[in-house]
């Protein structure tokens, strides 16, 4: 089946330029085009894409309160919100997760890399660019007020075992590298995280980063992702 899309961005230029990269692969369709917020939301609504290509800056109705809007709204809550910008200022990328957006990268990512990121969100979980992800646990860190764990009936139904896989989530490791963390199976990763977004009512892994640190799981200055783990292992 293929994936639909719908492209928001102001730059009808850019738009024509997804669309033509789009619909050249043969697992994805284009279900229409959006030239802000406000329009991102009603084709939402009207035609139900697997995901949303969703610039941050548009006229009128950001690419952030779109998000927002599609992802509380029950009959829109399936679509997946993919945040592509030129801007990789940390209140995007804090906004855009705590909206609900499933992936962030950068408009300089490549066609390839692009396709890639379609197909990973599209599939249910959730994608940041490297240097994203690091910036992103940066500002928790450097933050003044420092969340404490709070008493709360989900997070207290979690094994000690989810507990960890959570935290290596939080620090932006896949399920391959929680594995190799844990000395457990990629499979058993995989399952702790699904039994991880069930127990916290999260959509994705995306929104499980968001929730670990609010709450004070995870804990600010633990800096280790997956690039910082794939360099040191490269070294000799």
């Amino acid at each position: 089946m293929s994936i639909g899309v719908v492209i928001a961005d102001d730059q009808a230029l850019l738009r024509s330029s997804f669309r033509l990269l789009i619909e050249a692969e043969p697992d994805m369709a284009v279900l229409g085009e959006a030239s802000d917020g406000a329009e991102a939301v009603s084709l939402s609504h009207e035609v139900r894409p697997d995901l949303v290509l969703m610039d941050v800056r548009m006229p009128g109705l950001d690419g952030i309160e779109a998000t927002r809007r599609i992802a509380s709204e029950s009959s829109t809550a399936a679509v997946k919100v993919l945040i592509l910008t030129t801007f990789d200022l940390d209140e995007y990328v804090y906004g855009a997760l705590q909206a609900g957006a499933s992936g962030f990268v950068l408009k300089e990512i490549s066609p390839e890399d692009l396709l890639s990121a379609i197909r990973v969100v599209a599939a249910g979980e959730a994608l940041l660019a490297p240097r994203v992800t690091r910036r992103l646990i940066a500002e928790f860190a450097q933050r003044r007020h420092v969340p404490t764990p709070t008493a709360s009936p989900e997070l207290d139904a979690l094994t000690e075992r989810e507990k960890e896989v959570l935290g290596h989530v939080a620090r932006g490791l896949s399920n391959a590298e929680t594995a190799e963390m844990l000395h457990i199976s990629p499979g058993t990763a995989k399952t702790h995280v699904s039994r991880l977004l069930a127990k916290l009512g999260a959509r994705d892994r995306a929104q499980l980063v968001v929730l670990a640190y609010e709450s004070g799981m995870a804990l600010p200055g633990q800096r280790r992702t997956p690039m910082a783990a794939n360099s040191k292992r490269s070294r000799p």
